[in-house]
């Protein structure tokens, strides 16, 4: 072969593996990560790789990492995480090199755990009425501007990044075959129906900033506390165990939604 035949066989193998991304090319990584709550951490499925925020290498934005080829997770979800917490401790992990992002925040500005606490009480002792209007006044009232100012830092911080906002299951089936608690069916009918209020308002302000909602609410219809399959911890020892997802309910309820969006 020429040196000229040589030089032009050299250019175009060059020019290939530009095109193509040859062997020495590299694609990089999709940054993903993950924000929220201890419905995105994994509190419930009670084993962690952080034991502060309760991480779990079983909670959805895990398990949407490990099964999605050439993805990063940068998991900083925190059990107990507010909208406050969000914006203060985790939303700097979102960068303009962010390319998908989960959250799931907003029940504990409402106090859910606080409402949960007050109606597991005996009647006598409880006002789970009362607790659950407030909760839903905060909801309608308050919550609205909390979740814009997360979702408006993500869109800015992030503004090509695919975002994933999940909501919150309904937790109850009716029944309550814990001996420790004493919610009524009627509890549990309003508490199911804050869920419902929980997911409208979050649906609502997550499409105004152009991200897609994840409802979980369909999937975890017969796997409630007290279902055979549960898929949601009843009173639990520890305590801060009970009423969340729990690994088959990260699996089975949160992943297959999360995946859809987030691919």
């Amino acid at each position: 072969m020429s040196r000229t035949a040589r030089r032009a066989a050299l250019a175009l193998a060059t020019l290939l593996a530009v095109l193509v991304g040859g062997p020495a090319v590299a694609s990089a990584a999709d940054r993903y990560v993950a924000l929220g709550d201890s419905y995105s951490s994994g509190t419930g499925t009670r084993t962690y790789t952080n034991t502060t925020c309760q991480r779990s290498a079983s909670a959805y934005p895990s398990l949407l990492a490990a099964a999605r080829p050439n993805t990063a997770l940068t998991f900083v979800a925190c059990s107990g995480a507010t909208t406050g917490d969000v914006l203060a401790n985790q939303i700097a992990s979102v960068t303009s090199t962010t390319k998908l992002v989960s959250i799931s925040v907003g029940g504990n500005d409402a106090g859910f755990a606080d409402v949960l606490t007050e109606c597991a009480l005996p009647a006598w002792a409880s006002n789970c009425a009362a607790a659950v209007t407030t909760a839903q006044n905060y909801i309608r009232n308050t919550l609205p501007a909390k979740l814009n100012s997360v979702y408006a830092q993500i869109r800015s911080r992030a503004p090509t990044a695919k975002v994933a906002v999940l909501g919150y299951p309904r937790i109850f089936n009716g029944e309550d075959c814990n001996a420790a608690t004493f919610f009524s069916p009627s509890d549990e009918t309003s508490l199911n129906a804050t869920a419902d209020l929980m997911r409208t308002t979050i649906r609502g302000r997550a499409q105004a900033y152009g991200f897609s909602f994840g409802d979980v609410i369909p999937g975890f219809v017969g796997h409630a506390v007290c279902d055979t399959s549960a898929w949601i911890n009843g009173f639990s020892n520890p305590i801060g165990e009970s009423y969340h997802p729990n690994v088959a309910g990260h699996r089975s309820g949160y992943l297959p939604v999360a995946r859809a969006i987030l691919g």
